[in-house]
């Protein structure tokens, strides 16, 4: 399954990405080039072969790790990636974090206090986390706790100050100086986080807190949840023990659902603060052309998907013995 996923999502990629309107040749040499320039570039790359051919030779070159070079930084594609998917895995894992130690415990609460005021401040929250467009809100973040109050660090994922301090060793700069026993550089990166895994944290719990409840509710209008209270259990049993394990399941879809997305779609927080992400490089990679990059970004980033899958999956497992 995992192998015909993988052939299922380089197939889509190469065959959207051959289908773009924007010419790869002239993405390289310029619209200014002579034709034998032009020609000589276009035998180069492999274009006046079959297409399956070229997607043969596309797929052996990305199995060793190949995704050739990209044309707005000059560097090989895979070097890029390295360079700019630790900072979204940065971003999206502390939002998500975030989002399930607040969303998990806040859903519950609302659930069993159904219809109390605790019930609706967590349901108009969950509401405003999940409409306000986040580009907006993180524009009011930056100049009230940045411009205003100067509690953070502004855009940027560290100062040019503390740049090229840390060798990268994991690509999380927080990670890196943590190892090397930097900690103005842990500080000063810590500073830089904080606002924009703050906006996506806002999104993610919001999203958490509401699926839960409703999860919740389900269970707890259960009989056997009315059975247990009948038999003289504690409410925290109740609720945690019995009602909460059967959701477990369905919870760990939702977060694992909820981490892809921010990996894939936070490349509006990654543009108000000026994060070095992957979305932001598969963007402008794509405003020029650059279609090396962005088949790149884009395998990557479905592949995560994959891998998330696979995890939940495992997870499953372990929570409920019967999922098989």
């Amino acid at each position: 399954m995992l192998i015909l996923t993988f052939i299922g999502l380089t197939a889509i990629t190469f065959i959207i990405g051959r289908i773009m309107p924007n010419d790869p040749v002239v993405a390289i040499v310029g619209d200014r080039a002579s034709k034998e320039v032009y020609d000589a570039m276009y035998l180069q790359l492999g274009l006046d072969k079959p297409i399956w051919q070229q997607y043969l030779i596309f797929l052996g070159d990305i199995l060793r790790g190949d995704f050739g070079s990209s044309v707005m930084t000059g560097q090989p594609v895979l070097e890029d990636i390295k360079r700019f998917f630790p900072a979204t895995l940065e971003l999206a894992t502390i939002a998500t974090v975030v989002g399930v130690i607040i969303g998990v415990p806040a859903g519950v609460l609302a659930a069993v206090r159904q219809g109390t005021l605790i019930d609706h401040v967590v349901r108009v929250v969950g509401l405003l986390g999940h409409s306000i467009p986040i580009f907006w809100l993180g524009m009011v973040a930056l100049l009230v706790f940045y411009a205003k109050l100067d509690w953070v660090a502004g855009p940027g994922r560290i100062d040019f100050f503390y740049d090229g301090i840390v060798d990268p060793v994991t690509g999380v700069i927080m990670i890196d100086a943590a190892i090397a026993g930097e900690w103005d550089v842990f500080h000063n990166a810590l500073s830089h986080v904080i606002l924009p895994a703050s906006m996506l944290a806002i999104y993610s719990l919001a999203y958490i807190a509401r699926m839960t409840r409703s999860f919740m509710l389900d269970q707890l209008n259960q009989e056997y949840v009315l059975t247990a209270r009948v038999k003289g259990l504690r409410e925290g049993t109740v609720i945690w023990y019995h009602a909460f394990r059967n959701v477990l399941v369905q919870l760990i879809t939702i977060i694992g659902l909820t981490y892809a997305s921010l990996l894939e779609g936070s490349v509006l927080t990654e543009t108000v603060f000026a994060w070095p992400g992957i979305g932001q490089y598969i963007t402008n990679s794509l405003f020029n052309a650059d279609m090396n990059a962005v088949i790149g970004g884009t395998l990557v980033v479905g592949i995560s998907f994959v891998f998330i899958n696979m995890l939940s999956d495992m997870l499953y497992r372990i929570v409920d013995p019967r999922a098989k």
